[in-house]
């Protein structure tokens, strides 16, 4: 108990330095940097900043602290806890519990990527992260089309959308064009294109940016008719795109937290959560698994047949002691024997 006590303390003190230390956000290359360029600029030497030095030493201990991460995430502030939330990911301790209790509403990107989090932790971010721009749902097996749903209503603000990437994520994406789809309040304009958003009812009409490496050409189809603002799978160019500048977070070679732990070290997250192990199936002609109690129980009847033996040769070692001893210290007894073995003697002779 002292022990878990310390540990929150220096937590709680950990917390109270990082929350005076802000981190400045790196600057956003434009389109016009290719992807490479955008790594070379950040692979150059430099010392890391003290809250970053400070995290790693925190991701690198997360599993220790992870079942408690409810009691020590008041203390952090939001720029904080979307750097642990990231570093979670990638050690694959990411769930709807810790998500839950890191998620702030100041926060504008959302990387759930890979992780186990449900439609239930997902609908709760939506709820608390209304001015969400950018939402990585990719290679996430538990998430459908209930927590993309709620994403769309809860989220207009949401710009960018990533998503496929594993055979579960890319049936949701194709189950969600339906919601992907905006519905118009107005039909009053000769174009699609010269609606306002207010003249959108509902559906994303503030996205801008699909991220669907694996998208299929009936959907790629569906949304260039029924979505012609969307831009799927935007790629670096030297061109703006419809006259505006594609954001880093819309190209799928780039992390969308990337920028949250550029400067943390990558030793960090290198030795992820234990994997899981794999079950192997059951054998159908294989005998019935003997319960663990049944066993315990066998293993001891083995034992006390095994042990018998030589505890009825100690017993007996102990009795022909005791008797000897008993002949040795009391007098009748010694007369009784020695005149017993003088009878045998005279009987001999």
């Amino acid at each position: 108990m002292a022990s878990t006590d310390k540990g929150k303390s220096a937590v709680a003190e950990l917390a109270a330095s990082l929350s005076d230390v802000r981190v400045t956000p790196p600057r956003k290359p434009t389109s016009l940097l290719p992807v490479g360029s955008f790594y070379s600029l950040s692979k150059k030497a430099k010392p890391r900043k003290l809250v970053s030095l400070c995290l790693g030493t925190l991701g690198q201990h997360l599993e220790d602290i992870i079942a408690d991460i409810s009691e020590f995430t008041v203390f952090f502030p939001p720029h904080i806890k979307l750097a642990i939330l990231s570093i979670a990911r990638r050690r694959r301790l990411l769930n709807d519990e810790v998500l839950t209790s890191l998620v702030e509403n100041s926060w504008e990107i959302l990387d759930v990527s890979g992780s186990d989090v449900t439609d239930v932790g997902l609908a709760t971010a939506a709820n608390v992260c209304s001015n969400l721009r950018a939402v990585d749902i990719s290679r996430c097996e538990n998430i459908t089309t209930v927590g993309v749903s709620e994403i769309v209503c809860h989220c207009p603000s949401l710009e960018i959308l990533r998503c496929g990437g594993c055979p579960r994520s890319e049936f949701t994406a194709r189950r969600c064009l339906n919601l992907l789809k905006p519905r118009l309040n107005s039909h009053e304009e000769d174009s699609w294109e010269e609606l306002k958003t207010v003249d959108i009812g509902g559906g994303a009409g503030s996205l801008r940016w699909l991220v669907w490496p694996r998208i299929d050409d009936n959907s790629k189809a569906t949304l260039a008719e029924e979505c012609p603002r969307v831009t799927i799978n935007p790629q670096p160019s030297p061109f703006d795109l419809c006259g505006s500048k594609v954001p880093v977070e819309a190209f799928a070679s780039i992390p969308l937290d990337h920028t949250i732990v550029e400067d943390i070290d990558p030793k960090t997250w290198a030795v992820s959560a234990a994997p899981r192990r794999v079950v192997d199936p059951p054998n159908p002609n294989a005998p019935p698994e003997i319960p663990i109690a049944e066993r315990f129980r066998l293993a001891y009847v083995e034992r006390e047949a095994r042990l018998a033996p030589k505890r009825a040769k100690r017993e007996r070692q102990q009795r022909r002691r005791a008797e000897r001893d008993y002949v040795m210290n009391d007098i009748n007894a010694r007369s009784i024997a020695l005149a017993a073995q003088a009878t045998r003697n005279l009987r001999k002779s």
